[in-house]
């Protein structure tokens, strides 16, 4: 790998926050090539410190409010 950021996934309902265990709406890909799994809610309460340490941030949230017809 040349450092290039690998292309994330779609989140699925297998994926579920490191904070409280719900569907993860939220991938933050770190430095260290680890990465952070959180729901909406914990995604926006910690997004702005996470916003200063991560390399990608992948947001689905619009998820919960799109409808389909």
């Amino acid at each position: 790998m040349t450092g290039a950021i690998a292309p994330t996934k779609p989140l699925t309902a297998l994926d579920l926050c490191d904070r409280c265990g719900a569907q993860a709406y939220v991938r933050v890909l770190l430095p260290n090539s680890g990465e952070l799994l959180f729901c909406a809610h914990h995604g926006r309460e910690h997004a702005e410190a996470l916003a200063k340490v991560a390399v990608d941030i992948q947001d689905e949230t619009q998820r919960l409010t799109s409808q389909e017809n």
